[in-house]
């Protein structure tokens, strides 16, 4: 069964909402089992990308050396797909936060066959894409929406994947990870696409 997932604006800034949202999620968790998650949920999933959420301090020019902060909270996501938008949409999945936070996203991902992967990477502030601990595109800064590829060859079977995310001063929002195989064209990562074949 999977987890319902909603958005952070249908998430509550009061305690006292939160309570009432979770409890009003219960019953719909017994019947949705091809429940469409959005994008940033608090529910937890062991598919997909784990995002550690950090506050970062007013004029941070570039992403942060996250092992010298402490994670806020956790969101969970199956792709990232958030194309422009004006930042008081907010960012789905962080909460009371439109401005000056940082998200570093972490997944593992299943390849079957080996090849060489083009990657996009789009965001507004900066981003960075790492496979297997190589970093493969690199959209760091405060800046507005740009898009940025690069490539990798993968062999067949497990890889981990890192995308690092921060948002900077108002005025929009954006984050977009895209990918291609040989003799495709670019379409949205969704983690659930690359999973081991049962039986292989």
């Amino acid at each position: 069964m999977r987890c319902v997932c909603w958005r952070s604006d249908v998430w509550s800034r009061s305690v006292w909402a939160r309570r009432a949202a979770a409890l009003t999620l219960v019953p719909m968790l017994l019947w949705a089992q091809e429940a469409i998650p959005t994008f940033g949920t608090t529910v937890y999933s062991n598919i997909g990308f784990t995002g550690e959420v950090y506050l970062l301090q007013p004029g941070t020019p570039r992403l942060p050396k996250f092992d010298k902060l402490k994670p806020r909270g956790s969101i969970y996501t199956n792709s990232l797909n958030i194309p422009l938008q004006d930042f008081r949409e907010g960012f789905p999945g962080v909460t009371n936060r439109y401005e000056w936070f940082a998200i570093n996203y972490a997944a593992t991902f299943w390849i079957q066959n080996a090849a060489e992967y083009r990657f996009s990477l789009t965001s507004d502030d900066g981003s960075r894409l790492y496979i297997d601990g190589h970093e493969v595109i690199n959209n760091d800064g405060v800046h507005p929406a740009i898009t940025r590829t690069g490539r990798r060859r993968l062999k067949q079977g497990a890889h981990s994947i890192r995308v690092s995310y921060m948002q900077g001063p108002a005025m929009h929002v954006a984050l977009v990870l895209e990918i291609a195989g040989p003799g495709e064209d670019f379409h949205v990562f969704d983690a659930r696409n690359f999973r081991p074949v049962p039986g292989r």
